[in-house]
């Protein structure tokens, strides 16, 4: 199986409610205190186009292999696209707009 790389989106109450409408709420995680997460999962090659697009963005390859230190604009868009679409299935489509 191929291997995966999160973006983590933080959900506070009003994003929470979003995913509710949309039916994805159920794939939120509880971490730190009753936050809430849910992850993006990227493929490899996904991973290096949004490293390349976002030079600012890290991989974390120590600790928790996930891309971190996106934009907050990024990762807004990334929840407006799993919104729009209700799906977390939504890399591609973030690359079409992105690359504008």
């Amino acid at each position: 199986m191929a291997k995966k790389y999160p973006i983590n989106i933080w959900i506070n109450d009003e994003r929470y409610k979003k995913l509710q409408e949309a039916h994805l709420a159920d794939m939120t995680e509880d971490v730190l205190a009753g936050m809430k997460v849910f992850k993006l999962q990227c493929s490899e090659g996904q991973k290096d186009e949004i490293l390349k697009l976002y030079p600012m963005a890290k991989f974390d390859s120590a600790t928790t292999k996930s891309i971190e230190l996106l934009p907050p604009e990024v990762k807004n868009k990334l929840f407006d696209l799993v919104i729009e679409k209700k799906s977390l299935d939504i890399i591609d489509d973030f690359f079409k707009d992105a690359k504008k």
